[in-house]
């Protein structure tokens, strides 16, 4: 009777199973076979072994994308999970309307990413823009945004006479543009998830806090993180790997795709450029067991050195 329970349970799942294998694995055991041969549109050519592997670590655009996505990761992002609790909180309270500003902080992220990233591209003209016409009403000049290579850094220290480049000159300020566009995009659906924290929160905490006269501030440092923090690390975690997974905004906003000397050629861009512009396949697979690799290390160094700092209650 246990036998035929167990068989009746693993028949329920085994569609689902099918699908998982066929859709999931099989692809990932496939790619991780073709980084192994220099493979082009019509198949395997011939094995190439570790060579693909090999060619990384002297591939400087590779190396230049990492260093992209990095600054790319390290800005977007804390300024979204910043922004995200920073409006939850806002919408959390008691105000006219909150259903309404709810839903206009979600909208972008239902709305097409291609459609966004060309609205984007807009504001960010140099000439027609709306930044730089804002800039302008306070007579500020204005700047190319999508098409300056410049680093932040850079920029910073430069009347300090201190020269800094490559990787040390800071995310571009094209780079800086598409993540003001990624942390616009993504607010509304960390802030969602933000919320649902907050709402999670006992209320009789608050009230503790009040009758210790904590005020708005204390209670928000010592009451409101510490009971959202397993929300805060789920963000971390999540959009970490989302802005490794960058690609749509890249492609439509800069011209030539890569930006201005390739300062916002992400890791998952170069990937595509050298799997679908130069059909080098079984490198570009080489490229993506990188990326997973990399993203699996960065995943377990949060769950190791920052989950220690969640509070669950």
């Amino acid at each position: 009777m246990r036998r035929r329970q167990d068989l009746s349970g693993y028949l329920f799942i085994l569609p689902a199973l099918a699908i998982i294998i066929l859709f999931r694995f099989y692809p990932i055991l496939q790619a991780v076979r073709m980084s192994f041969y220099k493979w082009g549109m019509a198949g395997p050519l011939y094995t190439v072994g570790l060579k693909n592997f090999e060619r990384l670590f002297i591939d400087t655009k590779f190396y230049q994308s990492l260093g992209n996505t990095f600054w790319y990761v390290v800005f977007a992002v804390p300024l979204t999970i910043i922004f995200s609790i920073l409006f939850a909180q806002m919408l959390n309270q008691k105000i006219p309307g909150r259903g309404f500003y709810r839903t206009i902080y979600y909208l972008p992220v239902v709305t097409s990413i291609v459609a966004i990233s060309v609205v984007w591209k807009w504001i960010f003209n140099p000439d027609r823009g709306v930044f730089n016409a804002l800039f302008g009403i306070f007579g500020i000049e204005g700047l190319k945004w999508l098409n300056d290579s410049r680093g932040i850094i850079e920029i910073l220290l430069a009347p300090l006479g201190i020269t800094a480049s490559g990787f040390f000159s800071g995310p571009s300020i094209a780079l800086c543009a598409l993540i003001i566009m990624a942390v616009w995009h993504n607010t509304g659906y960390c802030l969602i998830i933000a919320l649902a924290g907050l709402q999670n929160v006992p209320e009789q905490y608050y009230e503790a806090a009040r009758i210790d006269g904590a005020g708005p501030w204390k209670t928000f440092r010592h009451v409101t993180l510490p009971l959202i923090s397993p929300t805060i690390f789920y963000l971390m975690i999540t959009q970490s790997i989302f802005a490794f997974n960058t690609f749509t905004p890249i492609y439509v906003m800069t011209q030539p795709p890569g930006g201005p000397l390739g300062t916002t050629n992400l890791v998952v861009f170069y990937l595509y450029e050298q799997a679908f512009r130069l059909w080098n396949l079984g490198y570009a697979n080489a490229i993506a067991f990188v990326i997973f690799t990399i993203i699996f290390i960065l995943t377990q160094f949060q769950k190791r050195f920052i989950e220690r700092r969640v509070h669950y209650e």
